[in-house]
């Protein structure tokens, strides 16, 4: 399938490693010019490199970051036509641990960068009349589990889709959300604490995962692209669970 997204420009943010770097690959592999942010600017240049990337260190957590890297991609490569709002970590593990500062944490490193970014690229996709713009959430955003504030900055994230893909779909951008579940990458979470208690990941696998296994970061970017595709032209504030059934939401 051509996705029809050759020439456009896209901007992948949290792009070094694991889901980030496989969504760069993939739009990279169908023709996008494609500029990674991260904030580690060695293993940035180092990922970039091969897929002839523009890398950009910059730090997402403010909002002269999102300005920077915007400003730095469209000054190389020029108007951005797609978005993917890949940037998060999480605060806290458990209520224990978890009050109003690790709330706020959680929000600065998903959902702010995310309508940071959003809010700087939209202007220019709706005055050419194209653009995409896709958030990676979780399949806790989508579902209680995981830790508390992680859970509620990836359930906003979704809420930012939905009612933003309501707003700019009159001017032909359209916005949606991926939902991964676990996700094993080396130097991942699932990697380390695989690596840590391997007999306690084991079981997880077996009692959580249905197919028997973890995703990979480019089963995630195969549906990202897509997303950001001229034939995905009609979906728009949808939330894809890419999880191979972990989830046990019904919607």
């Amino acid at each position: 399938m051509d996705l029809g997204i050759q020439g456009k420009v896209a901007l992948v943010s949290g792009a070094s490693r694991g889901i980030g770097l496989a969504i760069a690959r993939a739009l990279a592999a169908e023709g996008a010019r494609v500029a990674m942010v991260a904030r580690n600017p060695g293993p940035l240049q180092q990922a970039a490199q091969p897929i002839g990337a523009l890398a950009i260190a910059a730090d997402l957590s403010g909002e002269a970051g999102c300005r920077d890297a915007v400003d730095a991609a469209q000054a190389s490569l020029g108007p951005i036509d797609i978005l993917v709002n890949n940037l998060g970590g999480r605060a806290g593990s458990s209520w224990d641990d978890t009050g109003v500062a690790e709330l706020d944490a959680a929000m600065a490193i998903n959902l702010y960068p995310a309508v940071r970014l959003s809010k700087l690229v939209l202007p220019g996709m709706r005055e050419r009349g194209w653009g995409r713009v896709v958030v990676v959430s979780s399949v806790f955003g989508r579902e209680a589990g995981g830790a508390p504030a992680y859970n509620a900055a990836k359930a906003a994230e979704i809420s930012l889709t939905t009612s933003l893909a309501r707003e700019v779909a009159q001017h032909g951008v359209t916005v949606n959300c991926v939902a991964p579940g676990s996700i094993l990458f080396e130097g991942g979470s699932w990697w380390r604490r695989r690596q840590e208690n391997p007999d306690g990941i084991a079981d997880f696998v077996r009692r959580e995962l249905p197919l028997g296994r973890f995703g990979a970061p480019d089963e995630v970017a195969s549906v990202v692209a897509f997303l950001c595709s001229e034939p995905a032209r009609y979906v728009n504030g949808a939330c894809w669970a890419v999880d191979g059934a972990q989830s046990r939401s019904n919607v």
